[in-house]
Order: structure tokens, then C-alpha cells, then sequence
């Protein structure tokens, strides 16, 4: 339904003030910015009930805004917050020069945001169905002992440490080297199964006990690297929230189902995605807000950053700063694996 300009500066000014303060929104206090009698307010409110922009808790209250209203004044209304310059810089500086992994890039991240937004915060490490194997690193410990690194296209880091059965010397050191260049460098953990390790161990001759442990490991890394982590910063900020003190318990216990909460933070196709109470289709969530923004590594989106909050949170300040830092996160991780 078209909506005339006043309802829509009365849908604006209902759901601005109840995000400020929580509270249901009388007529009388919308007339004083609006130029209009208290009598057109009510009117142009009830209107906006009656079309399921607008509800009201109790017979005597005042409006608070639906889902279904907050859904239109984010695709409609809602005016657009520019980052200051000197904000965009604080936040960048955390991240120059970082040298981490880039789960300890998305803990930092979640944290910045959980800070800046003051809602529960979610980052999923960089995640891609079709990652391969971007370096391979061998490290002596000792005679016997090596260090094996693997870098993958997402920026992901993952190392172990291998005991062969006889001791290295230069000539293993080339032949492991050969081999990860032949058989592992660009190819994905789907790549790589018991039958295919056996093979190619086989395939070794006298050299198949000196390898055969550093294949297996160089395996269980790739599996390792391509499975993504779920970050959580700030959850005790969810207790603070009024409207979500029957839903805490069942939320917490959503966090503890990774695979539950990398599908809503993820989701989509879109870099950013808005999923407003119901619209998560999980009862558990069903009076939050999930806003989400993916990053990109390497021209693909690999992960995503977030918040969950009330319904009633900040969209136009709480979404610039989550685009912001998911952009600066896939511009770090892009800078790492170009290293």
C-alpha cells in the first residue's frame, strides 16, 4: 500500500522514538514535530494498526511499530548515517599492520563491533566450499619432528606438528616439497581422502614410511582449515534488553549450535542481510534483530560479520558500522594471502 507523506513521517517519528526509548508512543508527543492535532495523529495511527504498520500493546498505550512496519521504514524511510572520517580511522587503525590469523582478525572484529553497536556481536571465519591449498610450510623441530603449515585461499592458517618414522634430511625435506606442489598446492580438502593418501603412498616405494605421516597430517590441516568457526562478543549485553528477558535462555542455547547461527549471519547472497524477528524463522529469535555483512577474499564471499540485538535497535547507525568493518576485514585478509 502507497502511504501519503504524512503517515509516513508519523511511521518515521513512532519508530525513531521507540528505539530510543522502548516505550509505546502517545499521539500528543508526536504533535509537537509535526504541526498537526493530536486528533489527525490518532487518526493517521490508527490507520497505520489497521494496515499492520503500527501496534498497540494495551488498550491505553500508545503505538509501538511492527516487524512488518520496521521492515518498510528500513527499506523506505530511514534515512542513510554517514561514518565520520575520524571514526572510520579509529577503527582501521586497529587492524594496520595486523599480522594474526584471520580467526584472531574476526575475534577483534567482533569485539570492535560488539563496542561500537553495544549488541551481541557474531563473526564466521572465512568459509568457502571451494578453497584449495594456497602454501605449504615444513618446519624442523628436531630429527624426527616437523612443524607442517598450510595456508589456504581464504587467508586461513592452520599448523600441526608431525613425528615421522626416520629421521629428515634434505632430500625428504625436497621430496615432501614435490609432493605438495604435485598433489596438494590448489586443491580443495575435498580433494584428499584415505583411498587417495594410500595411493599415493604407495606410489612412494621405500619413501612411503617416511611420508605417509606427513600426507596424513597435510590432510587433516586442509579438512581443519575448511571448516568455519563461529565468534561470539558481547552476549551478556542480550540480558540488559527488557523485551528479550523470556528469550535469553533459548537464545544462549542457539549459540551453542554453530551450524544454527553461521545459516542466519551468513545468509543470503547479498553482502548485507537484514533478518528482522520472525523473518529468521527461528522461534528463538523471534523478537531480535540478526543484520549481517559479508566480507570478501579474493573476489568471493568467505564469511561475515554481525550483530543481534532487540527489534528495536539502531538500524541507520548499527548497519554503516558493520559494512564498514566487514570491508575492512576481507581488505586485511585479502592483504594476507597476497603476502
Amino acid at each position: 500500500m502507497e502511504l501519503s507523506d504524512r503517515k509516513k513521517k508519523i511511521l518515521t517519528a513512532v519508530i525513531e522514538r521507540y528505539i530510543q526509548t522502548g516505550e509505546p508512543v502517545g499521539s500528543k508527543v508526536l504533535c509537537e514535530g509535526l504541526s498537526v492535532s493530536s486528533a489527525t495523529v490518532r487518526n493517521e495511527m490508527s490507520e497505520l494498526s489497521d494496515i499492520g504498520y503500527l501496534e498497540q500493546p494495551h488498550t491505553s498505550a500508545g503505538r509501538i511499530p511492527s516487524q512488518k512496519g520496521i521492515r518498510f521504514y528500513i527499506n523506505n524511510l530511514m534515512p542513510v548515517y554517514d561514518i565520520s572520517n575520524a571514526d572510520r580511522f579509529s577503527v582501521q587503525s586497529r587492524f594496520d599492520n595486523f599480522d594474526g590469523e584471520p580467526k584472531d582478525i574476526l575475534a577483534d572484529a567482533a569485539k570492535i563491533l560488539s563496542d561500537i553497536t553495544g549488541c551481541t556481536s557474531v563473526a564466521i571465519t572465512p568459509y568457502d566450499i571451494n578453497a584449495f591449498i594456497k602454501k605449504v610450510e615444513m618446519v624442523p623441530l628436531g630429527a624426527r619432528t616437523v612443524l607442517i603449515i598450510i595456508m589456504m585461499s581464504t587467508g586461513v592458517i592452520k599448523s600441526k606438528i608431525c613425528r615421522c618414522d626416520g629421521e629428515l634430511d634434505i632430500k625428504s625435506a625436497e621430496l615432501f616439497y614435490n609432493i605438495a606442489a604435485a598433489y596438494f598446492i590448489g586443491r580443495s580438502s575435498d580433494d584428499f581422502n584415505v583411498a587417495a593418501i594410500q595411493s599415493l603412498a604407495v606410489s612412494l616405494g621405500d619413501k612411503a614410511l617416511m611420508m605417509t605421516p606427513l600426507l596424513v597430517t597435510l590432510t587433516d590441516l586442509a579438512k581443519e582449515a575448511s571448516m568455519c568457526n563461529i565468534i561470539i562478543e558481547g552476549q551478556s549485553k542480550l540480558l540488559g534488553c527488557k523485551e528479550l528477558e523470556s528469550d535469553v535462555y533459548n537464545i544462549f542455547e542457539q549459540f551453542k549450535n554453530s551450524a544454527s547461527i553461521a545459516s542466519l549471519i551468513n545468509k543470503g547472497n547479498e553482502k548485507t542481510n537484514i533478518l528482522i524477528g520472525r523473518e529468521s524463522m527461528n522461534r528463538s529469535f523471534e523478537n531480535t534483530s540478526i543484520i549481517s555483512s559479508k566480507y570478501s577474499v579474493g573476489g568471493r564471499f568467505v564469511g561475515a560479520v554481525g550483530v543481534i540485538g532487540p527489534v528495536r535497535i539502531d538500524y541507520s547507525r548499527v548497519i554503516p558500522n558493520i559494512i564498514n568493518i566487514s570491508d575492512i576485514v576481507g581488505n586485511v585478509l585479502s592483504e594476507l594471502i597476497e603476502e
